[in-house]
C-alpha cells in the first residue's frame, strides 16, 4: 500500500460521533494523523471529508466549502437539542400548511444572516464546550455568527407534521437551528429528525466509502485515498521544474514567469505530485506549505 497521505471521503453511519469515526479510520489505516473538515452530530449521516497523514495540513482548504444537506423536520414538538436526540421541551399544534406556505417561510431564511449556536453543540465558550455546560444546567450568552443559506427547499410527506428538506449553506451553519426557526415562522415549533450531508464543495457522498468498504479495501492492499492535490483543485496551479521544486523544498522564494490572480497557488512537480502551496510576496512566491515527496509518484 502507498504512503498514507491524501484525501478520504467517508460516509458516516448514524450513532457515531465524528471523533468515533476518526478513531476507527486510524485503526484501519494504521495512521494517527487524521482530521476532518466539518463535524456531523451522532444522529447525522453522510459525507465526512477527511485528511490523512501530511495532508492534514491542507484541511483548511476543505473547511470553507459550501455544504449541502437533506433530511426531515418534525413540526409540533421542540427538544432541548433541536434534534431527535434531545428531550422534549414543548408541544404545540401544527397548522395546516401547503408547500407554497412552507417555501415562502423558507425563502425568508435565505441569504447572509446571523445565527446563534445552540446550547447543545460542540462550540467552546470560555474553554468549555456548550453541550458540557448544557448538561450542567448552565446557559450562557452566545455570539451570533454570520452564515449564508443559498438554497432551502421543502416537500411534504404522508405525515402532515413531517416535511422533507434540502439546504445548501455555508460552513458553520447549524441546520437544526435553521429548521427550528422555520417552524416558528409557520406558527409552531419543530425539531430535526433526520440529517444527511450530501456534499461539501466538489466532494459528494456518492463517491464516499462506508467504514466497512474502507476496511475491506485496505485488507485487499488497495489505497482508499485520493491524492493531496484533491484538496486544492479549486486553486490556480503552477508546474515547477526540478530546480524550482528543489528551491521550494528548501524554503526559498521563487520567481515565476506566469501571472496569477490569487495570492495562493498550488505548486506541482513534473510528475504531477502536489509539492505544496505558494503565497505571493510582492513580486515573488514564498513557500507557505511544503508536503513530503510521496513514495509513489502517481499518488500526488
Amino acid at each position: 500500500m502507498t504512503t498514507n497521505n491524501g484525501l478520504l471521503l467517508l460516509d458516516k453511519p448514524p450513532g457515531l460521533t465524528s471523533h468515533d469515526v476518526v478513531a476507527r479510520v486510524r485503526r484501519i489505516l494504521g495512521e494517527r494523523r487524521i482530521g476532518h473538515a466539518g463535524t456531523l452530530d451522532p444522529m447525522a449521516t453522510g459525507l465526512l471529508v477527511m485528511a490523512v497523514g501530511p495532508s492534514t495540513r491542507l484541511l483548511r482548504f476543505a473547511q470553507s466549502e459550501l455544504k449541502r444537506y437533506s433530511g426531515a423536520v418534525r413540526l409540533g414538538v421542540a427538544t432541548d437539542s433541536l434534534d431527535a436526540d434531545g428531550a422534549v421541551t414543548d408541544e404545540r399544534p401544527v397548522p395546516t400548511l401547503t408547500t407554497d406556505q412552507m417555501m415562502a417561510a423558507a425563502s425568508t431564511l435565505l441569504g447572509t444572516q446571523g445565527q446563534t449556536p445552540p446550547m447543545v453543540s460542540a462550540k467552546k465558550v470560555g474553554g468549555k464546550r456548550l453541550h458540557q455546560l448544557a448538561r450542567e444546567g448552565v446557559e450562557v450568552d452566545r455570539e451570533p455568527r454570520e452564515i449564508t443559506v443559498s438554497e432551502f427547499t421543502l416537500a411534504p410527506t404522508d405525515d402532515p407534521a413531517t416535511w422533507r428538506f434540502e439546504v445548501e449553506c455555508s460552513v458553520g451553519t447549524y441546520v437544526r437551528v435553521l429548521l427550528s426557526d422555520l417552524a416558528q415562522k409557520v406558527g409552531t415549533v419543530g425539531h430535526l429528525v433526520e440529517l444527511r450531508r450530501l456534499s461539501s464543495g466538489s466532494h459528494h457522498v456518492d463517491d464516499a466509502l462506508t467504514l466497512r468498504q474502507l476496511d475491506e479495501m485496505v485488507a485487499r492492499g488497495e489505497s482508499p485515498l485520493r491524492p493531496p492535490s484533491s484538496f486544492v483543485a479549486h486553486l490556480e496551479a503552477v508546474e515547477l521544474d526540478a530546480d524550482q521544486e528543489l528551491k521550494m523544498r528548501r524554503g526559498q522564494q521563487l520567481d515565476l514567469s506566469a501571472t496569477f490572480d490569487g495570492d495562493e497557488i498550488a505548486a506541482t512537480g513534473e510528475s504531477g505530485e502536489l509539492v505544496g502551496i505558494l503565497r505571493r510576496r510582492e513580486e515573488k512566491w514564498q513557500p507557505e506549505l511544503v508536503l513530503p515527496p510521496s513514495t509513489d509518484p502517481s499518488h500526488g
